[in-house]
This record gives C-alpha cells, structure tokens and sequence, in this order.
C-alpha cells in the first residue's frame, strides 16, 4: 500500500509540474544526475527518463558519473558537481556510509539532495534523527520486493525444491543487500523445500562469480539454481553453469535487464531476468526536484516497478519495452 501511495503521489506532483509552466519560465533550473556508473545500461535509461522530464519541464539537466561502480571515483565526481552550485542533485550513491559526508557538503551548501537507485544510511530520510537523513527523498525499485519476486521465480523454476544460492556484489551496496534480503525473506517464509546455500561475492567481476559457481556445484552437485543479484553476477554465475554443464538443469535468475540480455534468455543461457524501470526512476527524480524547487511538497520514498522476462514473453512488446538502453 505504501509503494501505491508513493506512486500516486508521484503521478500527482508530475501533473502539479507539467501545468505550471509560467515557474518553468521564471528561473531556469539545473539539476545534476550523478549516476552509480556512466557506462551501464541501467544509468543510460534512468538518463534517458530523467532527459524526457527535464525537456518537458524547462530544466537543465546534467549528466555526470565516473566509469566504475566505486565510492573512490564517484565523490570527486560529486565535489564537482557541488562546486558547479546546480539547483538540486540527483545520485546514486556507491556506498551508503561512504558517501554521506560527501553529501553532506551539498546539504551543508544549500543544495537539495534526492538519492535515486541506491541510498545513503537506512534509506529512510526527513526524520530528524540520524547523520544521513538530510536527503528529501529516495526514489528507487523495492529492492526487498525485487528479491522476493526473484526467490518466486526461481523457485517455480526449479520445481520449489533443492539447493540455490545467491551470487552477489559485495557488502555495504544498498541495493544488492536489499534484494538479497528479500530472497531469503521470501523462500525462509514460504519454500520450506529450497534450502539456501551460503552467498558468494564477487566484486563484481564476472570471471570471480563463474569461478564461484563451479566452486558451489564442486561442493553441491545437486545444486539447482542460484540468483545473480546484479547483471555481473547473474551472467557470470551463468556463464560458471554453462563451463560444468549444467545449462538447463541450475536455474540462473538474473536482477536488470539491459537488451543483451533477450539473447542470453533465448539461448537458456539465464532463464529468468526482473528488469526495474529505470527510466521512471529518472523522470521521478527530475520531478521531484522541480517541485522542491518551485515550493511544493515531496514524498520522501517513492518506489517503481518490475518486469519478469524469460522465454515465454520476451518478444512481447508490452515486456521488451521495458529493456535497457545500451
């Protein structure tokens, strides 16, 4: 109920905007999208949404990240951001602890901080406790829920029975624990048949989660299926199943979405991918900061949805649709 609150809220801020023109007009606003990494589709398509809101609205909007998912290059990427003084930032933090100081530079600078994707702290911001509640809001998937319909899948893919595990980035990334979270949340509560092997990390390296699953299978040759907790994972986990000839028999469900994957289904390469809806992620975020902006109240969470694919409905446009950018 609280994600459709969310949502409806969002809608009506949006139409709020959009017939307010004569404010657009009044001051041109800036808003600087920060992404988790420039080169990922997923980033692209939140891009691309976040362009369509800000063409629609009269803001500018610039688009800055570093190449790699690290908290290494993305805060100098945000010291100069800050130093530009843009109306409002829009980020995907790389680390929830890490980047709050940095963060806080911007807040401290009079500058409106809305986390899109990836958060900082709990996530849970405008409560007038903690060191990292200062964002006005965060706007992203349920990655919890993510996880959950990820654990349904793959557990109706295997039958609701035998051993999985989950392949994952590493800790400390907000969103990849959430959704591992909600896959063990999910079969713990309601697949007493699966038993839930140890997770592996991979940092995101590919090469590192091939190499883990041949490990995991070494160990437990009647392993049945593992969840890829992000792109890298899932496809190294399958490209792992694929090297000890088990394509077919351990179900890899993949988390995103990005066009590749439509071969990788078709060749049963992964069998199952939960794309999120990056581009909404995007236009909300942009929204949400022009209405900041022009004295209107936000939501401090707003969630977006997912897509399941697999072979079935891959081809559908109602579904491909909702691929990535690349």
């Amino acid at each position: 109920m609280k994600r459709i609150v969310a949502a409806l809220a969002a809608l009506a801020i949006c139409a709020t905007a959009l017939i307010t023109p004569a404010l657009a007009q009044e001051k041109k606003f800036t808003v600087a999208l920060i992404p988790g990494l420039t080169t990922d589709g997923f980033y692209i398509t939140m891009r691309k949404g976040a362009q369509a809101a800000a063409d629609a609205l009269g803001v500018t909007l610039v688009f800055q990240g570093a190449p790699d998912f690290n908290p290494v290059t993305q805060v100098p990427v945000l010291d100069a951001v800050i130093a530009k003084k843009p109306d409002a930032i829009l980020i995907a933090p790389t680390d929830k602890v890490q980047l709050v100081e940095p963060l806080r530079k911007a807040d401290d600078a009079g500058i409106p901080v809305i986390t899109v994707d990836t958060f900082i702290g709990s996530g849970v911001y405008q409560t007038g406790a903690g060191e990292a509640d200062f964002p006005l809001s965060y706007i992203a998937s349920d990655n919890i829920l993510g996880g959950e319909i990820a654990a349904r899948a793959l557990a109706k893919a295997i039958g609701d029975k035998g051993k999985v595990y989950v392949s994952n980035v590493k800790p400390g990334i907000s969103t990849t624990v959430q959704r591992e979270e909600g896959f063990k949340k999910e079969m713990a509560a309601n697949h007493p048949g699966i038993t839930v092997l140890e997770t592996q990390f991979n940092d995101n390296d590919a090469n590192k989660a091939a190499s883990q699953l041949q490990a995991v299978f070494a160990r437990n040759p009647d392993l049945v299926g593992v969840f890829g907790a992000n792109l890298f994972s899932a496809l190294g986990a399958a490209n792992g199943v694929q090297q000890v000839g088990q394509t077919g028999t351990v179900k890899v469900v993949a988390f995103d979405a990005p066009t590749s994957i439509v071969d990788n289904i078709n060749t049963g390469l992964v069998d199952v991918a939960i794309a999120q809806h990056p581009a909404e992620i995007g236009y909300f975020g942009v929204v949400s900061a022009y209405a900041h902006l022009t004295g209107q109240s936000i939501p401090v969470a707003i969630g977006t949805g997912f897509t399941i694919m697999d072979k079935a409905n891959i081809a559908d446009p109602n579904i491909s649709k909702y691929l990535y950018s690349e």
